[in-house]
């Protein structure tokens, strides 16, 4: 009677976690999101598992193989790509498998924004340019709070990490320079990263709408926006030898 919602990062096979891995391995049934989870995990799994790609499954028709698995006995993994907690749309899910009296664990994963990251090598938090990073994506056919709009977060001057809204590149430059972001600031977007045919794109607000639609990026890409990308930064204190903290005594 207990359900686990795996993270199962953000493409390649081995940045699933080893917790993740091990309930792969042990399933019975494996709901996975074949649109994006990459298939080559499901090899892992034993030989009598049901395998279910919801890609074109309704709520209401994984809540039927989850209800009915679990009350079985069967170990079920809900395999989502990335993090679950980001975009996710685990919430629902959860909610009605508690109604029926599962149990349920995350399963945490490695997230396509801290993939991005590591393929720019990059670091969101760069002292004396930002400590804040925002996650957030633009409205499209669904829509965000009017006060979460691009333009009002941006107006922070915060690093910027966009999900799934790479589509709405026009939009999401507007947006930004409404925000009274310079032309100039510089802009990554990172398709499929860690994916055999990932893809980055370096540019800046005036220029990336185009570098984008030239490399035909249309979706599962991030947009990376902000000073933290080839800034220049100062020093930590952590590693300062002036620093003193719980665990070295500065000079």
């Amino acid at each position: 009677m207990k359900v686990y919602i795996v993270g199962a990062g953000p493409g390649a096979v081995d940045l699933i976690t080893i917790r993740g891995l091990e309930l792969l391995k042990r399933a019975d049934v494996v709901i996975y999101a074949g649109s994006l989870v990459n298939p080559e995990l499901l090899n892992y799994c034993k030989e009598n598992v049901k395998i279910y790609d919801s890609a074109g499954m309704t709520l209401e028709e994984i809540n039927k193989v989850v209800f009915q698995s679990a009350s079985a006995g069967q170990l079920v993994v809900r395999l989502h790509t990335g993090d679950p907690s980001m975009y996710g749309a685990i919430q629902e899910q959860i909610k009605a498998w508690e109604e029926k009296g599962l149990e349920v664990e995350i399963v945490p994963g490695v997230s396509s924004v801290f993939a991005a990251a590591a393929a720019l090598k990059e670091e969101f938090t760069k002292p004396g340019v930002t400590q804040t990073l925002i996650l957030t994506r633009v409205g499209g056919k669904t829509p965000v709070p009017e006060k979460e709009r691009l333009a009002n977060l941006a107006s922070h001057g915060a690093s910027l990490a966009i999900f799934l809204s790479v589509h709405l590149i026009d939009q999401i430059v507007t947006e930004l320079l409404e925000a009274n972001l310079p032309p100039d600031t510089p802009v990554a977007v990172v398709q499929r990263v860690t994916w055999p045919d990932e893809k980055i794109v370096k540019g800046n607000l005036s220029n990336i709408a185009a570098l984008v639609k030239e490399a035909k990026i249309t979706k599962t890409a991030l947009v990376l926006v902000g000073k933290f990308l080839n800034a220049e930064f100062d020093r930590s204190l952590l590693y300062h030898p002036n620093f003193s903290h719980a665990f070295r005594e500065g000079s």
